[in-house]
């Protein structure tokens, strides 16, 4: 299986970032990619660094133009994609939404981020509605793929559920960078954290991740901070948490990886933390503990 990724530095221009994105797509679909993974909220700059009522007006309807528009080039170059959107679901009612697009241009299924940040230039909570729709893998030609959205990579239960439901691959689009103001050693730990803990869920559940993050410093509208500078770094590890590439913290890039589904299995026998698990012992999690 082979999946190509897109990391792009974006601009207040959504024609332009959705334009890049086709010449990124066309190169990818040329090298054989099969799968093509885009990063979280591509079409427009990261808006949640503000609360700005009127950035509600960017977000559209599924379907609609993005899935309209992306929907030709799965068409046209044979392939399954994988877009982020913001979703306008209901009046007042928003989603921050992948949408796994088909070969033949239909949607193959939706997922709606679960876990929403409300963190310092990170005000997700004001424009996202939670995900109702659970942590099911969306059944492609190209395979089952557990498809989570950025926040959703720290949460282990999340990977685990999605394997456990039959994800052949997790798959976690992303825009997460650093404050500018931090020192170069608070940066790489962040990075590091970032990196383990999407590894992790690589070793845990035996299955290959693909993290695809945005790049590039995008400014605070409000002027309080310094902006994100988004750290790219976009990996696609394998079962035992490998590394099989990794993309530039600097630039935009793509690249195309080949992976070997067949390997979960060798791996599950090795490693059958499946078979080990304690199910039994496990209904304190969805306590809170004292």
């Amino acid at each position: 299986m082979k999946i190509g990724l897109i990391q792009q530095a974006n601009c207040s221009n959504i024609e332009i970032n959705v334009n890049k994105l086709k010449d990124s797509i066309h190169r990818c679909a040329s090298l054989g990619a099969e799968i093509i993974v885009m990063q979280e909220l591509h079409n427009s700059l990261y808006f949640c660094q503000t609360e700005d009522a009127s950035m509600f007006d960017i977000a559209e309807t599924i379907p609609g133009y993005s899935t309209e528009t992306f929907g030709q080039l799965a068409r046209d170059h044979n392939i399954v994609l994988i877009a982020s959107l913001f979703e306008r679901r209901a009046p007042g009612l928003y989603h921050n939404t992948a949408v796994a697009i088909e070969r033949d241009g239909s949607i193959a299924g939706i997922y709606r981020k679960m876990h929403i940040p409300d963190d310092p230039a990170y005000y997700e909570k004001y424009y996202f509605t939670p995900g109702d729709l659970g942590f099911r893998p969306i059944t492609t030609s190209a395979g089952r793929l557990g498809v989570l959205i950025c926040w959703d990579q720290w949460f282990p239960e999340a990977a685990r559920l999605m394997a456990m439901r039959g994800a052949e691959i997790l798959i976690y689009p992303t825009a997460i960078g650093w404050e500018t103001s931090d020192t170069l050693e608070e940066k790489q730990r962040q990075l590091e954290a970032w990196q383990t803990i999407q590894r992790s869920h690589a070793i845990a559940n035996g299955l290959p991740v693909v993290a695809v993050n945005r790049v590039g410093l995008e400014p605070d509208p409000s002027g309080i901070t310094s902006g994100i500078h988004f750290w790219g770094n976009s990996f696609i590890a394998g079962q035992q948490g490998e590394i099989l590439a990794t993309l530039s913290s600097e630039k935009e890039d793509t690249t195309v990886v080949e992976i070997e589904l067949p390997r979960t299995e060798k791996v599950r026998r090795a490693w059958p933390f499946f078979r080990d698990r304690r199910i039994d012992a496990y209904k304190a999690i969805v306590q809170i503990m004292d």
